[in-house]
């Protein structure tokens, strides 16, 4: 089968590219030929057989006081006319899309359905929805405040512009609003054949578009493959990702002050790292990945989650549990599908510091608890990254996984 993998980031950058070249490089392995399509960039790692790339683009940045720039993430004809080439040259089975919006836009789509109306080929478009961005123009369904939001559901857009939900800036915020009028007054989303949602939560947040109706399906995500060495425990608490306030990393440095007989470690990287950096029982040992994260997460005596956004289908919930460490979550998105509550972890409300702190000092200290959820974790069935490919296979081919 060929396979033509598009997202806008070609290089490392988050949980999305992750997947994208895990899956790729399966699939490669499994004697399917991939390509990639998306932005131009110097730290690319995949490619196709043109080097045929968009330019690179930053929506972050004040570009967007140029004339074209609002045009251009609404309607990329780079993008549409590039895709093409790359279309025309592989003749692809499959289009699996991931993030797409505001520097490729949906312009791919119709592209990808007119050289399937011109060539008479047949061309499944997936979609792999790595967040909201469907139904959300800020894809967070959170306000620059941090409060949780789901006003925009229902195709209701306009309150995106109404809290300059993106970058809290007014013209932003309604060019968003604008590109998703456009494109559920084109219907554009009705060009996916399926939708895969990585939680039972994103899935039924989808399907507030009715342009979605029937073509969403639930796959958690996989686990790559690891040999896993026996570790010993040791006495301390982990938190690994970002740290950033939507992570819920003030809450929980308020909570490490509150419990500074117990040591704590942070492994990540990010904008609150100097706040990180200030407790005396807090050891950040920076960013960190590969065998060293492991081992890292083996031995702590349970991983702190304590996100304040709705998350889909976090990988270091999924890691932590695999590598025999039990959770203590925040009860919001998609983590709530990932843990068993009194069996491979516990539950606390977003942003409640208290309860927060009360779990992890109660867990601390009993050990029979702390050994069965180790025990239970150990025996978690996650999707490995081939029982993934051939689910995802299988949706390729037009079945339900």
């Amino acid at each position: 089968m060929k396979v033509l993998i598009v997202n806008k980031f070609l290089h490392p950058n988050g949980g999305s590219e992750t997947y994208i070249f895990e899956v790729g490089k399966q699939l490669q392995k499994m004697g399917h030929q991939v390509e990639y399509f998306g932005m131009e960039h110097e730290g690319r790692v995949v490619s196709n057989r043109l080097d045929c790339y968009t330019g690179n683009m930053d929506f972050h940045t004040g570009k967007l006081q140029k004339l074209r720039y609002p045009f251009q993430i609404l309607y990329s004809t780079e993008a549409a006319k590039k895709i093409r080439k790359v279309l025309d040259d592989l003749q692809p089975d499959v289009v699996h899309v991931n993030n797409f919006n505001f520097q490729l836009t949906p312009s791919i789509l119709y592209a990808i359905r007119k050289y399937e109306k011109q060539t008479g080929r047949t061309v499944r478009i997936v979609y792999t929805a790595h967040d909201s961005q469907l139904v959300c123009p800020n894809h967070l369904m959170q306000r620059p405040s941090g409060e949780l939001c789901q006003e925009c559901l229902g195709q209701k857009q306009w309150n995106c512009t109404k809290h300059k939900c993106i970058h809290n800036s007014r013209v932003k915020s309604l060019l968003g609003s604008v590109e998703a009028k456009i494109y559920q007054h084109n219907h554009a989303y009705r060009m996916f054949d399926t939708v895969i949602c990585p939680s039972h939560f994103l899935e039924e947040v989808l399907k507030t578009n009715p342009d979605l109706d029937g073509k969403t399906v639930t796959m958690h995500n996989f686990l790559p493959e690891q040999e896993l060495c026996p570790v010993k425990k040791k006495d301390y608490v982990l938190y690994f990702g970002r740290f950033s306030e939507e992570k819920g990393i003030k809450t929980l440095l308020k909570t490490c002050e509150k419990l500074n007989d117990i040591t704590f470690v942070f492994a990540g990287k990010g904008p609150l790292e100097n706040e990180v950096n200030q407790l005396r029982n807090v050891k950040n040992i920076g960013f960190t990945n590969g065998e060293k994260l492991y081992r890292t997460i083996a031995a702590a005596k349970f991983v702190v989650f304590p996100s304040e956004w709705y998350e889909n289908c976090p990988f270091s919930v999924i890691e932590a549990q695999y590598y025999g460490t039990p959770v203590i979550a925040s009860r919001i998105g998609g983590t709530v599908e990932l843990i068993k509550e009194g069996m491979t972890g516990e539950f606390f409300e977003p942003g409640n510091q208290k309860e927060l702190e009360e779990k992890i000092r109660n867990l601390w200290g009993d050990s029979e608890r702390l050994e069965e959820y180790t025990r239970n974790c150990k025996e978690t069935d996650f999707l490995n990254l081939d029982k993934y490919c051939e689910k995802l296979l299988q949706i390729y081919g037009g079945l339900k996984a």
